[in-house]
């Protein structure tokens, strides 16, 4: 695996590859206030064992990338969608599969309608369409304690809704080095205030890129029909639920998200929904 700093569009984004780049790439793409630590170097490991060349990136704001000051982010939704393209330029990627989880699920959806020549296959991980009707969050959010380590452990806590494999050992020690490692970790939260724009070419309905959207069961922040909703919504979407995950991915899924990553990105099959027992 290798590191690097790329100067992508004005700004600076830290990226690390894993993997064979004559393999087909696959672009991971975290969600809200997350740095690229959040895709786990075993995780990321599996799915280049696979025959994939994987990219994990910081998005402005977190990790060694570009920070604006904390409340102040001078993006958009739209501009993180330029970055991502502008990561597959600086590796020398014509065309990706694209992994989005959470927040950026929007971004997925604004690379597949307004660029989809630049995207072979879309994965949806733990994101919503937001449209009403939904059930809502039932997370109840930690009050601040002032550190940052505690505070994401708390919050990783709540998001992870109960789930049997929540780790706090090992989620401690991740946003130990996540704090470590950032240009600012305050400035994190920036993508909560920053403007999020639809994409120029429509909705999720007006995706043609082959798609698969994978869920947690007991995921308290997006529950399980806000994934049904992505499914739903995107012409020829398959779901895969995650038995036993929260807003999360834990290890202990690993194999099956790795398994259903490269059957998707192999073949883009059609099927059903996969509910594993």
């Amino acid at each position: 695996m290798t590191e690097t700093m790329l100067h992508v569009n004005g700004v600076e984004l830290g990226a690390e590859t894993f993997g064979d780049p004559a393999d087909p790439a696959v672009l991971l793409i975290d969600g809200a206030a997350a740095s690229m630590l959040w895709w786990d170097a075993g995780l990321c490991e599996r799915i280049a064992a696979g025959g994939r060349f994987v990219i994990r990136y910081d998005q402005r704001d977190t990790g060694r990338s570009t920070a604006c000051p904390p409340g102040e982010p001078d993006y958009s939704s739209t501009d993180l969608a330029r970055d991502a393209l502008g990561v597959l330029d600086a590796f020398g990627v014509d065309r990706a599969h694209v992994v989005c989880r959470s927040m950026s699920g929007g971004i997925g959806l604004i690379l597949g309608v307004d660029h989809p020549e630049r995207v072979a296959t879309l994965t949806f991980v733990s994101t919503s369409t937001g449209e009403g009707g939904l059930p809502p969050s039932t997370v109840r959010h930690p009050e601040p304690t002032g550190d940052p380590v505690a505070d994401t452990v708390a919050v990783v806590r709540a998001y992870a809704g109960g789930s049997p494999y929540f780790d706090e050992a090992a989620t401690r020690d991740l946003a130990r080095r996540d704090a470590a490692r950032a240009r600012d970790i305050a400035t994190a939260a920036n993508h909560y205030a920053m403007r999020f724009d639809p994409p120029a070419g429509g909705g999720f309905g007006e995706l043609r890129v082959p798609a698969l959207v994978v869920h947690g069961d007991l995921d308290p922040l997006l529950p399980l029909p806000h994934g049904a909703a992505v499914r739903d919504a995107v012409p020829g979407a398959r779901l895969v639920v995650l038995p036993g995950a929260g807003h999360d991915l834990p290890p202990q899924l690993w194999d099956l998200f790795t398994a259903e990553l490269l059957r998707h990105t192999g073949n883009h099959p059609a099927g059903r929904d996969v509910r594993p027992s």
